[in-house]
């Protein structure tokens, strides 16, 4: 008898999310841990793996669906092999936002995964492949149809208009940062870090290894480390009370083609800059990939976002709600300062700005969290122990 394989929850913050590609076909069978279906959350596209063996019975939510977190999306034969197709009290299959219902289209996986990227449904779509498949070039053409249809006039001054779709990533980046935004009451303090030994650190690092630590890498680990004296920057505010958590998870925020990902480094003051490095660059390529696991987009409690490497002087983030704050770097940048004598020196200077939730830190208290950050990047040595 078959029974239902519904949306999981793969991110904290995931309401639905986007079927990319379906990995068996019904009929096939699987072993635990083997992948069923490539899903887009609001953070990352993952591939969901069977959590026991079983066949794929029938697909209810076709690629290129969104399907709520709960929802049906395909049916499970038991153990046996048998199907449960012709069992008269399967369930019917669901209709989708896009108004489908779950016979799987005949088209070529990049012909899928473009629909995905365009916000289109392959129903609907006439193939004009072999035994008419749908191939890229008719998503295309399909997409720039509907985009004629919706085309509204020309607006004198504006030009003819043309209307983007969000993915569903977009969507919920949309969602969560306007919330943020209007719900959060928040506050900014910058500061100046003199930077000149850790360029000096990494210059020489440079000069040995290919695998020198960034600038990045150097910020979580002081981050880490100023959260360690400050706690109350890690955590959360949710229902009315703040939650001080014990372990100091620091997101990474990285630019990918179409969305903001926010990969976490666990336990980041427990890791040395080395553990960080490697995590950072393994994470940032899995991002840009689309290949984030679920327990890598997880637990943060404290969030870095790095503008620098665009040329950025300064900048404020917008906080990554329930949590408390979120630090902001900008570039560093050749300046003059003064030197004890008197006379004028160039340092390496570097802008970071920490947007704050008022609700749980004041101003003294983003002050000081910023002094303590400052003096651990300016005396870096203890950062690479």
């Amino acid at each position: 008898m078959a029974h239902e394989l519904t949306m999981p929850k793969l991110s904290d913050s995931m309401a639905d999310a986007v079927i990319v590609r379906w990995l068996k076909a019904p009929g096939d069978a699987f072993e635990r841990g083997e992948g069923l279906v490539e899903v887009e959350t609001d953070k990352a596209t993952v591939v969901y793996e069977a959590e026991s063996a079983g066949t794929l019975d029938s697909i209810l939510a076709p690629e290129g669906a969104t399907v709520a977190f709960g929802q049906p999306i395909a049916t499970l034969a038991n153990g046996s092999g048998e199907l449960g197709s012709d069992d008269p009290q399967a369930p019917a299959q669901p209709a989708y936002r896009d108004g489908s219902a779950g016979e799987r289209p005949n088209a070529t996986p990049v012909a899928r995964r473009t629909a995905v990227e365009l916000g289109l449904s392959l129903h609907g779509i006439a193939g004009t492949g072999s035994g008419g498949r749908i191939t890229r070039e008719d998503v295309q053409k399909a997409a720039a149809e509907s985009a004629q249809e919706q085309q509204p006039a020309a607006v004198a001054g504006k030009g003819d208009t043309r209307t983007l779709e969000l993915t569903a990533t977009q969507t919920t980046i949309a969602r969560r940062m306007a919330e943020s935004a209007t719900t959060i009451p928040s506050f900014t303090v910058s500061i100046d870090v003199d930077m000149s030994l850790i360029t000096t650190l990494r210059r020489g690092a440079r000069e040995e290894s290919d695998e020198a630590p960034s600038v990045n890498d150097f910020v979580v680990k002081a981050a880490a480390g100023a959260l360690q004296t400050f706690p109350r920057f890690n955590a959360s505010f949710v229902d009315g009370k703040v939650e001080c958590y014990s372990h100091i998870n620091v997101g990474i925020a990285v630019a990918t083609d179409d969305a903001l990902l926010v990969p976490v480094v666990f336990d980041a003051d427990r890791k040395t800059l080395a553990q960080i490095a490697a995590d950072t660059q393994r994470l940032a390529d899995a991002a840009r990939r689309r290949a984030l696991q679920p327990d890598d987009l997880r637990d943060g409690t404290f969030t870095v976002s790095n503008l620098g490497m665009f040329g950025v002087r300064s900048f404020a983030a917008i906080i990554d709600s329930p949590q408390v704050a979120i630090l902001a770097v900008g570039g560093v940048r050749r300046a003059p300062a003064e030197d004890a004598n008197g006379g004028v020196v160039f340092r390496d200077l570097m802008t970071v700005t920490l947007t704050c939730d008022h609700r749980v830190v004041y101003g003294a208290d983003g002050a000081q969290f910023l002094s303590r950050l400052r003096e651990l990047l300016e005396r870096p040595l203890a950062l690479t122990l």
